[in-house]
């Protein structure tokens, strides 16, 4: 570890685990349920991004189905705790990154996932090990792109925002950074990659293919 404290937050579906076809599935056999016509993996992976209560709510929309949003939303989360590690994984290199940046920073994550699911996510596959801190979407903190999630973990790790680095690929995690006034590393191997803007991208002060090259800007930023 550095002798200078530094912090790692990172978003979890499509930046550490490939969660995909489980939260597609997850989302279509919702629609299906309520006898509605499913949607493509494509159109259900656009929608995730901002909590599970958003993705329902987006789902419903885009088959007219008129059913009380909470009453969906418990299906749903009922429907993906069957399906939450079926076909998820850790993207290739993802573990091999962690076990570097680990060593070199205090890393955490924050997630617009309830934290059930994302505790059940992180032991799955021998992660939880390395994360010091977890911020989940169903917390006393705001879900992203409200920076208090990230700037509680910022003041828990006692550094400064500069000495702090935020880890996603969705247009949530580009605009929590920036409101949190923390550097932003896009990854664009993440699902939520897509739908960033130009001027989102713009916003970060750093972008990477794959996880390796991830471990190579924290190794350099912790100057380790």
């Amino acid at each position: 570890m550095t002798d200078r404290p530094f912090l790692v937050a990172f978003d979890l579906d499509g930046t550490l685990v490939d969660s995909a076809q489980d939260l597609a599935d997850s989302g279509n056999a919702l629609l299906r349920s309520y006898g509605a016509q499913m949607l493509t993996t494509a159109e259900v992976v656009a929608m995730v991004g901002d909590g599970a209560r958003e993705l329902v709510r987006r789902l419903l929309e885009a088959r007219s189905v008129a059913v009380p949003l909470n009453h969906a939303l418990a299906r749903f989360v009922a429907l993906y705790d069957t399906r939450l590690v079926a076909t998820t994984r850790p993207y290739e290199g993802v573990v091999e990154m962690l076990e570097d940046a680990s060593t070199r920073a205090r890393l955490a994550v924050l997630t617009n996932k309830p934290a059930k699911p994302t505790e059940r996510l992180l032991d799955a596959f021998d992660l939880r090990k390395y994360f010091a801190d977890i911020v989940a979407g169903d917390g006393d903190l705001p879900r992203k792109p409200d920076p208090a999630g990230l700037t509680s973990l910022v003041q828990r790790a006692g550094v400064d925002p500069s000495r702090a680095l935020m880890v996603g690929d969705s247009p949530a995690d580009v605009q929590t950074a920036v409101n949190a006034g923390v550097p932003m590393c896009l990854v664009r191997y993440g699902f939520g990659f897509a739908k960033v803007s130009g001027l989102e991208r713009a916003q970060a002060a750093h972008e990477v293919d794959r996880p390796e090259a991830l471990a190579a800007v924290i190794a350099r930023l912790t100057g380790s």
